[in-house]
């Protein structure tokens, strides 16, 4: 009788052993089938090489017999054999051994008409030969396939032509298919050991997974796996939560119901790549990264979903993801507000970045009406305050303005065009916001009667073309109006209170921006202003030179570039260009101090290097003592004296580019004027000069660095391009100028001002000149006095005879008396005027005095002084010049009055 706890024992313990033995069948089952599995394989395969070898067989038959025709046809001595008596002494052994050496059936040679010449059996020599050989006797290689008597055999047939391509013969070859089979069958071995070697392996291949296979299921038979992957598939998909599987390349191996309804995934994702399921780029980015991520919110249509993902790491290596996902439905509310202020605040940026890229009033306005369509507005209209544009500070916030920018999505807008000057009336809302300095909403424009009445037709075309809502936003800056934003839509829902918030503060940030441009504009126009009221209006009109000139300021700013045209004594005139570094109201009044300076160093008559010399000090005077708000140093200036009445101009110039001559010839030199450093830097180094001597007719172009260089070329072919705008002598100055700012100046923005200054060059007539050496004796003025009188009345000036005899008088007795010989008298008739010049080479020089009743001399000077027009004193290398100018105008030289009555208008009263 058994017991019961015996029994009770045995049952658990069967229960145990069960799933072991079912995994152990399983494994049974795994391995019958992979060697199954294997043995079919290789049976294929050898069968599949046994076919492909038999196909190789008959292919290469076909191969050989076709070479061994074509080798026997293209032997030597073919054809010689075949045109002799007896072709067959000769084809016979030839057929033969060629047979024997290339391992074929047959070869055997035969007459056009089929009469054989050779044959492996002799006997059948002269014979006729069986089969159809016609088609080779069109030249091409004729193959045929038959069965033999030794089975099925391959055929190939040759035509032999001779030179003149007539047949003098036929080749044909066989090759039996069985002989070369033969050797696939001597090859079967090998496959068959090789095939049993592969099963081998498979077997114990099939061994190792089923080994692994049973400890990874744990023991577990078919029906325990099978109801363990039903309940986790049941539980898997029941959960109100998704699941995913993605494996290290990122597919995905498992989703669940809960997670294809999420992220709407199309049917079958599974083995799918992430990229390939139609999500959001953010969602596939996610999945696909292998990071973890903790309750992250991602859209997923109309949906947003919480993503948890957790990274699978096996070995060390990640091997792919587990990501959970949960509906979030209820936060879309909020997410979608999230969103628009994201794209507010994104749109407010792309403004900011886009609006004040310049210092312009009106491209200001142009940036701001372009930077929110469509994103934000169909129609953009921007106006300004008329004092705005001008670059003035407004008196005050107005209701009539001008329109200064528009934009839309369309051009063919109803709305007022750009230029127009708009006037608001008080009932309009948008007059009331500008006044209170507030945006003002108008979502539905049909109902907004102020709006209307303001102009009912112009407002009816605009209701007519689509356009239904309107925020007005002041600009402003500093508590001051500056002008109106109106941002209008025609497409886009009505504007609603989240966008009047946005639109004020967009326009508060370009009302900043429009004000920057408008306070540079009017400081512009203020160094603008000054910088033309420092350089010369009108140039002096002056008989040797005929001048023109052109000034272009740097598109940035205002530049300190200048020009001036200089008159001096003895019909001379000075020519100066200079440059002054920087832009702006300093550069401008630097440049206006510096002008006034070398005006000033001009009326001593210096030479020009010693006019540069005192520029040069008092730059450094400037700038040690901090007179100016920016140093000076760097300066450069070109200053040139032309004598007419020699024909040679002498220029010095610190650091600046030298002169053009453009000659009468049409030839353009850049004569070589030694170069000095700019102002205020070379430490009190002295300048040079260099004389060159200046045709009649000539143009001598003076220039600033700003029209050579430019981004687009270097100074040398900047020099070049100016040569070749120059070589036009019928040019006349201004036209001249013209062709050189058209060849030069590009329109782009330039980096620095130009200054031009042309000059037409004109000799004296040498008849207008006199000149004497005067004795020292002065006993020799009379006569001297009675030549100047004959030259007079040679000029046709005998009114002026008195008075520039008496001058001649006084300087030349004062110049033998008090000077140092030898002394000269030159008389110059230039125009409207007489010059007279004593020199002599004592460098004392004289000056007007007040003589006392009692004193015998000293009034020769004031008695020059009334009856020139000027007078002065320049220096020479050695010596001095006193020069006395009289007007051919003036009413004074016209009196017949004597000296004696002259001293009897004058005492000491007077003084």
């Amino acid at each position: 009788m058994d017991r019961p706890g015996q029994f009770c024992q045995s049952e658990e313990q069967g229960a145990r052993r069960g799933p072991r033995w079912g995994a152990r069948s399983v494994a049974g089952q795994v391995l019958l089938l992979q060697l199954a599995t294997a043995i079919v394989l290789v049976g294929a395969s050898v069968l599949v090489l046994v076919l492909q070898a038999r196909h190789r067989g008959n292919q290469e038959a076909r191969d050989r017999s076709l070479a061994v025709a074509v080798s026997f046809r293209d032997a030597p001595g073919t054809i010689a054999a075949m045109r002799s008596p007896d072709p067959s002494a000769v084809l016979q052994p030839a057929s033969e051994r060629m047979r024997r050496n290339a391992h074929v059936g047959y070869v055997v040679a035969f007459r056009p008409d089929g009469i054989r010449w050779s044959h492996p059996d002799p006997s059948r020599i002269g014979g006729h030969v069986t089969g159809n050989f016609a088609p080779a006797l069109s030249g091409k290689p004729f193959q045929e396939t038959f069965e033999s008597a030794l089975g099925r055999a391959v055929d190939t047939t040759v035509a032999v032509r001779d030179s003149d391509g007539s047949v003098v013969g036929l080749i044909s070859v066989g090759v039996y298919v069985q002989s070369v089979n033969a050797q696939v069958s001597r090859q079967l071995p090998t496959l068959l050991g090789v095939a049993g070697i592969a099963l081998a392996l498979a077997a114990g291949a099939a061994a190792i997974v089923s080994r692994r296979l049973r400890r990874q299921t744990r023991g577990l038979g078919p029906a325990e796996m099978t109801r363990m992957y039903e309940h986790h598939d049941a539980v898997l998909h029941s959960v109100r939560e998704g699941v995913l599987i993605i494996d290290g390349r990122g597919v995905l191996t498992l989703a669940n119901d809960e997670a294809s309804r999420l992220l709407d995934l199309p049917p079958d994702p599974e083995l799918r790549h992430i990229t390939d399921l139609g999500l959001e780029p953010g969602t596939a980015s996610l999945l696909g990264s292998g990071r973890a991520a903790t309750d992250e919110v991602h859209p997923a249509g109309d949906r947003l979903v919480a993503v948890n993902l957790r990274p699978v790491d096996a070995e060390g290596t990640s091997s792919g993801s587990v990501v959970t996902l949960r509906d979030t439905t209820e936060l879309r509310v909020l997410a979608g507000r999230a969103q628009a202020a994201r794209s507010r605040l994104r749109l407010l940026y792309d403004a900011g970045a886009q609006v004040g890229t310049t210092l312009d009033v009106v491209r200001t306005a142009e940036e701001l009406a372009r930077a929110v369509v469509p994103a934000f507005a169909d129609f953009v209209t921007v106006e300004l305050l008329d004092p705005v544009l001008r670059g003035e500070e407004p008196a005050g916030a107005s209701t009539e303005m001008r329109r200064t920018a528009a934009a839309g999505i369309r051009d063919d807008h109803p709305l007022h065009a750009v230029g127009e000057l708009i006037r608001f009336t008080p009932a309009d809302p948008t007059a009331t916001g500008v006044m209170n300095g507030h945006a003002v909403l108008q979502a539905d424009l049909a109902a907004s009667e102020g709006w209307i009445a303001q102009d009912p037709e112009g407002t009816g075309q605009v209701l007519d073309y689509g356009i239904h809502s309107l925020i007005s936003a002041p600009l402003q800056a500093r508590g001051v109006v500056l002008g109106l934003v109106a941002f209008w839509r025609s497409e886009q829902p009505p504007f609603d209170e989240d966008d009047l918030s946005f639109a004020e503060e967009l326009t508060a940030r370009a009302g900043v921006s429009i004000d920057n441009a408008r306070r540079y504009t009017r400081e512009h126009a203020m160094a603008l202003a000054l910088q033309h009221s420092l350089l010369p209006r009108v140039l002096p009109e002056h008989t040797s030179v005929e001048v023109a000139s052109r000034y272009l300021p740097a598109r940035p700013g205002v530049g300190g570039d200048w020009f001036d045209v200089i008159p001096l004594p003895g019909a001379r005139v000075a020519l100066v260009v200079g440059d002054v570094v920087g832009h702006g109201l300093h550069a401008a009044a630097t440049m206006g101090r510096l002008r006034t300076a070398v005006q000033n160093f001009s009326a001593l008559d210096l030479f020009p290097q010693d006019v540069l010399a005192h520029l040069d000090e008092l730059v450094t005077r400037l700038d040690t003592e901090g007179d100016t708000d920016f140093e000076i140093s760097g300066a450069t200036c070109l200053y040139a004296i032309h004598d007419p009445s020699t024909g040679l101009c002498t220029m010095a110039r610190a650091g600046h580019p030298g002169p053009a001559l453009a000659r009468p010839d049409g030839s353009v030199t850049y004569p070589d004027v030694p170069l000095s450093p700019p102002l205020g830097v070379g430490g009190g180094l002295p300048f040079e000069a260099a004389e060159i001597e200046v045709p009649d007719g000539s143009r001598l172009v003076l220039f600033t660095d700003g029209l050579i260089e430019d981004r687009g070329r270097d100074f040398d072919s900047g020099l070049e391009l100016l040569r070749s705008a120059l070589a036009h002598a019928e040019r006349s100055p201004d036209a001249t100028c013209r062709a050189v700012l058209d060849a030069m100046v590009s329109d782009g923005p330039r980096a620095d001002d130009i200054a031009l200054l042309v000059a037409r060059t004109h000799l004296m007539d040498p008849s207008q000149t006199a000149y004497w050496e005067v004795p020292d004796d002065p006993a020799a003025v009379a006569g001297i006095r009675g030549e100047v009188s004959r030259r007079l009345r040679g000029w046709g000036l005998d009114d002026l005879t008195y008075s520039t005899e008496l001058i001649v008088s006084e300087l030349v007795t004062n110049a033998i008396r008090y000077g140092i010989p030898p002394v000269g008298l030159r008389l110059l008739h230039h125009q409207s005027k007489v010059i007279c010049e004593v020199s002599d080479g004592s460098s004392t020089s004289p000056h007007l005095r007040l003589a006392a009743a009692t004193d015998e001399g000293g009034r020769g000077l004031f008695l020059i002084a009334r009856f020139a027009q000027r007078w002065g004193t320049r220096y020479r290398a050695r010596g001095k010049v006193i020069w006395a100018e009289q007007s051919l105008r003036d009413e004074t030289l016209a009196s017949g009055a004597d000296e004696d009555e002259l001293l009897a208008q004058w005492d000491d009263s007077d003084w």
